[in-house]
């Protein structure tokens, strides 16, 4: 009776591992197996936490800069100024007052780097008002500044860069010219802002044109 009893519990536990054994294996097949951690999963697991991560550092990168005052002092002169009244060939055979002038400019935009500013795009801007549009906006003279470049700008007697025409005669005479210099922020990550420095130079054209080739 006691064996008889002991070879029932032998088949009993045989067989329940047998049923075991099935389930499991009918469980994994169902579940993809050894899929579930397959190179291409694994590869997808690691790519979207590192987008994650990648994402979460840009945005506190934007964030720490996001409310620094980019603005700063600036002296600006002019050297010269003329005016002609010539053909504005580059869009028609109109004739057109042409300013000419010659700048000095100081200023020093180190303190605006810091390390969200990969590079400055410095440019003048002539603004002035005529009979026929309340503002005018015209860009002299531009410069990209790197990140690591020598940031202090101490110019003289600079010429324009581009040419200072007005669509008329609103030159001749004008009194009320203004230089600036404006600036947009080329960050790593986030806005682009454009920011006009403080300080501004106002100058006169002359009342009467010039013939003299300058």
């Amino acid at each position: 009776s006691s064996s008889s009893s002991s070879s029932s519990s032998i088949v009993s536990s045989s067989g329940t591992r047998r049923v075991f054994t099935r389930t499991y294996i009918a469980a994994v097949r169902e579940t993809g197996g050894s899929k579930m951690h397959s190179f291409l999963t694994r590869g997808n697991a690691i790519l979207a936490y590192t987008l994650s991560v990648s994402a979460c550092l840009t945005f506190c990168c934007f964030a720490s800069t996001v409310f620094i005052n980019y603005t700063t002092e600036t002296q600006i002169r002019t050297a010269k100024t003329v005016v002609k009244h010539v053909a504005d060939y580059s869009a028609s055979r109109e004739m057109n007052d042409l300013g000419v002038l010659t700048f000095d400019v100081k200023t020093d935009l180190t303190p605006l780097f810091n390390w969200n500013v990969k590079q400055l795009f410095v440019y003048l801007i002539a603004e002035y008002e005529t009979a026929y549009n309340s503002v005018n906006q015209i860009i002299l003279w531009d410069k990209i500044i790197l990140r690591g470049d020598n940031a202090v700008l101490d110019f003289k007697n600079m010429n324009t860069k581009y040419y200072f025409w007005d669509d008329g005669n609103g030159l001749r005479g004008n009194k009320n010219v203004s230089l600036y210099l404006q600036w947009n922020i080329i960050p790593n990550a986030g806005m682009l802002p454009s920011v006009s420095a403080i300080g501004r130079h106002y100058f006169a054209f002359p009342s009467e044109y010039t013939t003299l080739r300058h």
